[in-house]
């Protein structure tokens, strides 16, 4: 059996300023804007380069707006991603090295919380638990 999660609803309170957050200061791409039906809006926005999307809208999840916490994005050079994501005017944490891993954090405009994680070295993903490559 092939299962592949390609789509995770993010709880939100204002759809277009969470949809200006996504495509101007993350650069997520728009992949449709619809209402299926009265009261249900559905927008689907998916990272450069992912398989994965998220959804956000109207009518769809009992979640909170600003509920969801941890998704991380994975980047090739933290260095570059973070420099592109400051200049588009988000708010990223200054960068934390985590023997070896690097991660840095963001909110969306309701508190839900982004890691963006740096690829992992082969040095460090292929070491033994406990120990040093």
């Amino acid at each position: 059996m092939e299962m592949r999660l390609e789509v995770v609803q993010v709880p939100v309170a204002d759809v277009d300023r969470s949809k200006s957050f996504y495509t101007e200061k993350l650069g997520f791409v728009v992949d449709h804007d619809v209402e299926y039906i009265p009261g249900m809006r559905v927008v689907q926005l998916t990272p450069p380069g992912s398989a994965a999307s998220i959804v956000i809208g109207t009518g769809m999840t009992g979640m909170m707006p600003g509920s969801l916490e941890g998704l991380q994005l994975v980047v090739p050079d933290m260095a570059a991603a973070r420099a592109e994501l400051l200049g588009r005017g988000a708010d990223i944490s200054e960068v934390q090295d985590l023997g070896g891993v690097q991660f840095a954090y963001f909110a969306d405009p309701d508190g839900n919380r982004w890691v963006i994680q740096g690829a992992t070295p082969p040095a460090v993903r292929d070491a033994p638990p406990g120990g040093s490559a």
